[in-house]
């Protein structure tokens, strides 16, 4: 029987993260206390999105590295992510969305949080899922280093 490099990658993979315990649960006892700290700053980025603005918020909230994976796009990255940002006419919409979840890694430095989105324009509204990958320096604020979503769920009129 053949192993194909891809299985055999990803075998060693998920093997090396379970036997190291690199992302723990929430709930577990091993859960780092600051698992809170990355989902209200999900909370946060949401609330500030919805008050003042997408591009604003946005640009506030992403990492130095930050990479956008958007429909139809190559990942944008870094100051390509500044400059699709800062293109966005975001007066006729609101976004917000409501973490359901997450992980942090057990250094504290590294976590993710997913949940439900909901764009709204005068007409419809829109929902989907997303997921944000977080990256924290020091004693210094989260900031996302990954934001990723799907459409999907069917819009509300």
């Amino acid at each position: 029987m053949k192993i194909r490099p891809f299985s055999f990658l990803f075998f060693v993979s998920l093997l090396f993260l379970v036997s190291c315990d690199l992302l723990t649960p929430p709930g577990s006892d091993t859960t780092p206390s600051n698992i809170s700290e990355v989902l209200q700053a999900d909370k946060e980025f949401s609330d500030m999105s919805k008050h003042i603005g997408i591009k604003k918020a946005y640009l506030e909230y992403m990492s130095d590295e930050g990479v956008l994976l958007r429909p139809d796009f190559l990942p944008i990255t870094g100051a390509s992510a500044v400059d699709y940002l800062s293109t966005l006419a975001d007066e006729d919409y609101e976004l917000s969305w409501e973490p359901k979840g997450g992980m942090i890694a057990n250094s504290g430095e590294l976590g993710f949080t997913y949940g439900v989105y909901s764009l709204k324009t005068a007409e419809i509204t829109y929902q989907g899922t997303y997921t944000n990958i977080w990256k924290k320096r020091g004693n210094g604020p989260w900031r996302y280093v990954l934001n990723t979503s799907n459409a999907g769920i069917s819009p509300n009129q």
